[in-house]
């Protein structure tokens, strides 16, 4: 535009001085160049312009939705690597050690778990302080989990390098403690997944795995898989894990006549693996997975004589649950309405201190013929908006008759926990996300 305007003011100037059309052509060629160069410095000083004030808005907005990752965090977490795919967002999350805050909910949770176990006859050892930076081997290889595994892949996982990653589950640190001769333990720490978002799904969260081997168990007299699956020992061990798992609920939930069920499940590093529900509030919810520990990831730990059982949990969904609490980003909060409420260390209901209301963006793109990953999308738009993003939720998705494109349109919304959101932040956050969107997922806009 600067260059055609600038043209055209040549051009009447040409007109309007005979000089200028008697001069030589290589002052007019001198005086195109001038423009030229005047036009292009034009555009890369709006160009520059335009890009200080995205990332001066996008930074202010960062501070106000979540905190913003130390350099200490960033060198650590975000690589150059190519299969680097941690965002600053996500970096800062990391060390933020909300299961061992006293008084924080998922400490709260954590410590009565704990207690459970404590009092029991078998010893226990306790763990909390694991790098959450582990191997593929460590999160992968050591529990069985396949290479085609969904789990394994960038668009579930926060890699930092091909063999390194955050962690996707506490189970990842099994092998290694049982490595190190411990037979009872239980591990808790913060695991990171890509996923949805909405009120009950974050991309860091906690979990707490549990472990028991049998030492007068000697499982190298079983010929086959077969034969050990049938036998009387892992009834036995199977039996041990539901009624050790029945009880703690039963403790955390301080109801002896709480309903439970369980059904057969799938995990590939224990078999048979099990999950646990129990019904709350009028409805069934599953608390746990569990199961008797595959030989094969005891034999990768050279324990191919021992036996036992292990289950994991997330303390976030207890916590919900018997707190009361409605959004899993409050649990991120420094607010101190939400903290004051825990102070007693008990598991009391949590009562909202305001509900600040939501402001709802579509946006809606035709997806590239190639593959198309929606935890991409997700993820940009945390990094984006922080923690104002509340949900994203897909609500049309076509195919168009002709060009077989197909377009898919999500619905945004934005609401922060502790204050009320003005228009204009909310557009540059949903500006932001159409360019970065277009630009970085190489969508076309509708």
């Amino acid at each position: 535009v600067l260059l055609l305007r600038s043209i055209l003011k040549l051009s009447q100037q040409i007109v309007d001085d005979p000089v200028c059309i008697l001069g030589s052509k290589m002052r007019i060629m001198v005086l195109i160049v001038a423009l030229v160069g005047r036009a292009v410095r034009g555009l890369r000083l709006e160009s520059a312009s335009s890009y200080q004030r995205s990332i001066s808005c996008r930074r202010g907005l960062a501070k106000k939705a979540t905190r913003e990752a130390t350099a200490e965090q960033l060198n650590r977490f975000v690589t150059d690597h190519p299969d680097n795919n941690v965002t600053p967002y996500i970096a800062a999350l990391v060390g933020r050690d909300l299961h061992k805050r006293e008084k924080h909910p998922l400490h709260i949770i954590r410590s009565k778990i704990e207690s459970y176990f404590q009092n029991l006859e078998t010893e226990y050892e306790i763990f909390d302080g694991e790098d959450p930076v582990v191997t593929t081997t460590q999160c992968f290889d050591d529990l069985l989990i396949p290479p085609e595994h969904p789990g394994r892949q960038k668009s579930d996982t926060y890699y930092i390098t091909d063999e390194t990653l955050l962690r996707t589950h506490t189970s990842a640190h099994q092998s290694e403690h049982l490595r190190a001769g411990h037979e009872a333990f239980l591990c808790t720490g913060d695991v990171y997944r890509r996923d949805e978002i909405d009120a009950s799904h974050f991309p860091a969260f906690h979990q707490m795995e549990g472990v028991k081997l049998f030492p007068e168990m000697d499982g190298s007299k079983f010929a086959s898989k077969e034969e050990w699956l049938e036998s009387e020992e892992c009834k036995i061990v199977a039996s041990d894990l539901k009624k050790t798992l029945e009880n703690m609920v039963d403790y955390v939930f301080d109801d002896p006549n709480l309903q439970k069920r369980w059904r057969d499940d799938y995990f590939p590093f224990t078999e048979p693996s099990f999950e646990l529900d129990v019904f709350y509030n009028d409805e069934w919810m599953e608390v746990l997975g569990c199961g008797v520990i595959h030989e094969g990831v005891l034999e990768r730990c050279n324990l191919q004589a021992k036996r036992g059982w292990a289950f994991g949990l997330g303390l976030e969904r207890l916590a919900m649950v018997l707190f009361s609490i409605p959004d899993i980003r409050l649990f991120w909060t420094d607010d101190p309405r939400f903290h004051d409420q825990f102070k007693s260390g008990d598991i009391v209901k949590f009562q909202p201190y305001s509900k600040y209301p939501p402001v709802f963006k579509d946006i809606a793109f035709w997806i590239p013929d190639q593959h198309f990953e929606e935890n991409d999308f997700f993820e940009l738009a945390r990094s984006v908006a922080g923690d104002l993003v509340e949900q994203i939720e897909l609500i049309d998705k076509f195919t168009h008759p002709k060009t077989h494109r197909t377009s898919c349109c999500y619905r945004v919304t934005y609401r922060s926990m502790d204050r009320s959101l003005t228009n204009e932040e909310i557009n540059d956050l949903q500006n932001t996300l159409r360019d970065r969107t277009v630009s970085d997922l190489l969508v076309e806009l509708r």
